[in-house]
């Protein structure tokens, strides 16, 4: 699946979140326009629960919740609205793509440390909690949701490739990628005009997203030439040389077509693309299943609430998200807004083990719930993005463009150092 909601970085996020948050200090005055007794929530459209958002405006009745859904470019919103210091809200959601350069001005948010949310860390997944914890230690925001990945694909269709059709026996048979790619060979051979892929990229974004490591180290130096890069790129361009990958675009008409005919049966996303699926092939109801993700877990999605340093009642609004993000209301959030939780007691709550008619009737979560659980720890830099870019754009000309890729892995790399020295990054 295509990344509609990608879980990396936005071009340029960093410098931007330098500019317009370096001119704060602690110690700024309160916003114009609070009345100390109001207390404002901003969050993006599904970014949370409305009937949630609404269950706490009737909860915390010792001040008047006021939520706004923000639209458009929801960072730059904040951003600008925090620069010039007035109407900031108290409570606000990051999202996960921003999170890195919000760490780098933890101390434009209340570190959560103080209102007591060490006693809250078992309750969240624990890389999604070490999301929102800052170089310093401080914890910028409580997780919202995330968006563990998975296999989406047709069982009839395998069946005519001579694949497994059972989700244990696919999760199990394709659990390397090695034995996805030999899958897609038999399914090219055995299905004519049928793709295991829609292009390379829908491999490497995975592969990338099952380590540990990006592109930019700790020390901010710059590591994607390095070996867990080059894997990533070489079985990507393994799948495009054996004739696997279409050379469709992902979300086009064409590509939807070939989807709902089923000649592209095999589709990889996050809890949250099981949506995207619904409403872009809806007459393929009962014919999809889903299984683990080959090679290992990986997560694309998820974001925070955080206080700003402009709250002038940071305890209560700690109450306010500490029950916002409770495991019942994140079980709340699943059935309401698709966000799946963060919280691993909502994965045995009966909301989320329905059995799902899209999917031919499997309980989806005994996929999601152990993938979201084996996510690894990563470390993820404000500078990941404009690299990520740099490298997936020669993947796609190779892909859509027949690229040569030892040549398009040198312009990979080339430009990649541009990037970085343009950013500040160590090459």
């Amino acid at each position: 699946m295509g990344l509609s909601r990608r879980g990396l970085l936005r071009a340029g996020l960093a410098t931007t979140a330098g500019a317009a948050l370096g001119g704060l200090t602690a110690g700024c005055s309160v916003p114009s326009g609070s009345t100390g007794r109001d207390m404002t929530l901003w969050y993006w459209t599904g970014g949370l629960s409305d009937k949630v958002v609404d269950g706490a405006r009737t909860r915390f009745t010792e001040v008047s919740l006021k939520p706004a859904q923000i639209g458009g470019y929801f960072k730059s919103k904040l951003l600008t609205t925090m620069a010039g210091r007035a109407y900031v809200p108290d409570i606000t959601g990051l999202k996960g793509e921003d999170m890195a350069s919000y760490l780098l001005n933890a101390d434009q948010f209340i570190d959560l440390r103080t209102l007591g949310a060490d006693k809250l860390k078992d309750r969240y997944l624990p890389w999604k909690w070490a999301e929102g914890v800052a170089p310093g230690g401080e914890v910028v925001g409580l997780p919202i949701d995330t968006g563990p990945v998975a296999h989406y694909y047709r069982p009839a269709v395998f069946e005519r490739a001579g694949l497994p059709t059972d989700p244990a026996d696919v999760s199990a048979e394709l659990d390397t990628w090695d034995k996805y790619l030999a899958a897609g060979e038999r399914l090219r051979k055995r299905v004519p005009g049928a793709h295991m892929l829609i292009d390379a990229l829908s491999v490497y974004q995975y592969v990338i997203a099952q380590g540990t490591r990006r592109y930019v180290d700790r020390e901010r130096r710059f590591i994607g030439d390095q070996e867990h890069v080059r894997r990533a790129w070489d079985i990507s361009v393994e799948a495009y040389r054996r004739g696997l990958c279409s050379t469709l675009v992902t979300g086009t008409p064409d590509a939807n077509a070939a989807t709902e005919k089923g000649l592209l049966p095999s589709q990889f996303g996050a809890s949250w693309a099981a949506g995207d699926l619904k409403l872009t092939v809806p007459r393929t109801e009962g014919e999809w299943r889903v299984a683990a993700l080959p090679g290992g877990a990986a997560n694309n999605g998820g974001s925070f609430l955080a206080i700003t340093k402009f709250c002038r009642e940071p305890e209560r609004a700690f109450e306010i998200i500490s029950w916002l993000l409770n495991p019942d209301n994140q079980t709340r959030g699943f059935v309401d807004a698709t966000l799946f939780p963060s919280t691993p007691a909502s994965f045995a709550q009966r909301a989320m083990r329905e059995p799902d008619p899209y999917f031919g009737g499997q309980i989806t979560i005994e996929v999601f719930g152990p993938a979201a659980e084996k996510v690894p720890v990563a470390y993820h830099s404000p500078y990941d993005y404009p690299l990520d870019r740099a490298v997936s754009d020669e993947l796609t000309n190779v892909n859509a463009l027949g690229k040569d890729p030892r040549r398009a892995w040198k312009d990979a790399m080339d430009k990649c150092r541009r990037v970085a020295a343009h950013l500040g990054v160590r090459i």
